[in-house]
């Protein structure tokens, strides 16, 4: 961290390009993989939400109630962590800000379930 202050390290930075750079093993896309990884992920959430839910909804609890309570819970673990990408990534905010939305849509899909299938 000390050279980040030393002049030459500023002179590079404003020189540029400054980057970030993910690498993959070879070979092709294991797009199998990642969907199960993703679907996993889901899965947590999903407990975690009706974690949530249940210690503060019980049984008999109205539609909107229910989705209120899961889909916030949702919400913030599809999307609020990504703010961290524009923050400390560079990425864009305008793509920050279509992940967010794909999180909105992954919190109402998951609350809509929740509340359509909440004990009566």
């Amino acid at each position: 961290m000390k050279e980040m202050k030393e002049p030459a390290m500023q002179d590079k930075f404003k020189r540029g390009p400054v980057g970030s750079l993910t690498i993959f093993p070879a070979g092709p896309m294991a797009m199998g993989k990642y969907l199960g990884q993703w679907f996993l992920y889901c899965i947590v959430v999903s407990i975690f939400a009706a974690y949530l839910t249940s210690r503060t909804r019980p049984a008999g609890t109205d539609y909107l109630e229910v989705f209120r309570v899961a889909g916030c819970s949702a919400f913030m673990a599809y999307s609020l962590g990504l703010v961290q990408n524009a923050i400390w990534r560079g990425e864009t905010w305008g793509v920050t800000f279509k992940h967010i939305l794909d999180g909105l849509i992954y919190g109402l899909l998951t609350a809509g379930t929740f509340g359509w299938l909440w004990p009566r």
